[in-house]
């Protein structure tokens, strides 16, 4: 299902219907909103965590996705202020925090992420965040506290035993899982399979339908995601741009490489 241009991600965190995205961090080319959109995606993630990308190049692609009417989340490295609020006032409608573990840590953010009364975020309008055009001030705070949506990742054993109240804080619209920390924190790096690492999924989708909040994470391939959709898993990002390029690439060239090869090695007709 491809969103329309009216459909934004608050919108969408308010139904279970199949939301599919990609993940970047790697190509921030201007091209890249109308590319995802063209491949029919919902949203994107941009990350900023462990790309290197600054804000700079953030309120960039953020202006991309908006020519795209493509909606985009914004991992930041952490859940500190000035990296939540700036985000925020580049445009990011989506916020995805790294490893949320309490839900003290989920209240803290959401504060970062609300204008008053709803939080603390510094005011600054006619800006990025509300595509610099004017509005009676009430109104753009309450426009701006309507558009912002909270992910936090949860991907730590703290995070899981936590879920339930993470979930239970107003300002949370979806619980989004970080697979691989998670399975790193249970001390089963990557195995994916362990009963310890259903155990926690299990607890993380249990929280999430127990409040009624949407339920995200990564996916490899239209399998895993297919599972994962059947588990309530609604908020999908396919892949990651370096993994899929480096694949297409790789099978690519390999048979590119069979067949040539193969050419070479058949006996040619000799004439004479």
């Amino acid at each position: 299902m491809t969103m329309d241009r009216q459909t934004t991600l608050r919108a969408m965190s308010c139904t279970r219907s199949i939301k599919l995205g990609h993940f970047l961090c790697e190509f921030d080319t201007p091209g890249i909103g109308h590319i995802l959109k063209a491949a029919g995606c919902d949203f994107a993630m941009f990350d900023m965590e462990h790309s290197g990308f600054g804000f700079d190049t953030v309120k960039n692609v953020l202006r991309y996705m908006e020519a795209a009417l493509l909606p985009c989340m914004v991992r930041v490295p952490s859940g500190a202020y000035d990296h939540v609020a700036r985000a925020c006032d580049l445009g990011a409608e989506g916020i995805v925090v790294p490893n949320v573990r309490t839900a003290a840590e989920a209240r803290q953010i959401v504060d970062c992420m609300k204008y008053s009364p709803q939080g603390n975020r510094g005011v600054s309008l006619q800006i990025a965040h509300d595509r610099y055009r004017p509005a009676p001030v009430v109104q753009a705070l309450a426009d701006a506290n309507a558009r912002t949506t909270f992910f936090p990742l949860i991907e730590s054993e703290a995070g899981v035993e936590n879920a339930d109240a993470i979930a239970a804080i107003d300002g949370v619209d979806c619980l989004f899982v970080g697979h691989f920390d998670l399975s790193v924190s249970l001390g089963i790096p990557g195995d994916f399979a362990h009963p310890k690492f259903a155990a926690a999924i299990g607890a993380i989708i249990a929280a999430g339908r127990r409040h009624g909040k949407s339920l995200g994470r990564n996916v490899p391939n239209v399998d895993e995601g297919r599972r994962a959709f059947e588990q309530g898993f609604d908020f999908l990002t396919y892949s990651g741009d370096v993994w899929i390029y480096r694949a297409a690439i790789a099978d690519g060239v390999s048979r590119l490489r069979e067949v040539c090869v193969g050419s070479a090695a058949a006996p040619r007709n000799q004439s004479g």
